[in-house]
């Protein structure tokens, strides 16, 4: 899996998991909605600023946004 699938993949995950919209994770984190779905959908190449700020902002580090889904197979 290429990494902007895995922290799209993750984002989503730890999204749902809070309960938030993508709207409200905008209005947490400051960045779009648009953003944040593009992210989702592995069409966005974050820096690690950014992996860091919407992480803060679900409550998790960034590295639970790095981290390999469990059972997933690696490339």
């Amino acid at each position: 899996m290429d990494m902007r699938a895995l922290v799209g993949t993750n984002l989503r995950r730890y999204r749902h998991r809070k309960g938030f919209t993508q709207e409200r994770l905008a209005e947490l984190s400051g960045f779009s909605q648009f953003y944040i779905s593009e992210m989702e959908q592995g069409r966005r190449n974050p820096t690690i600023i950014t992996v860091y700020e919407i992480a803060t902002a679900l409550g998790i580090t960034h590295l639970d946004l790095l981290r390999p889904v469990r059972g997933k197979s690696r490339r």
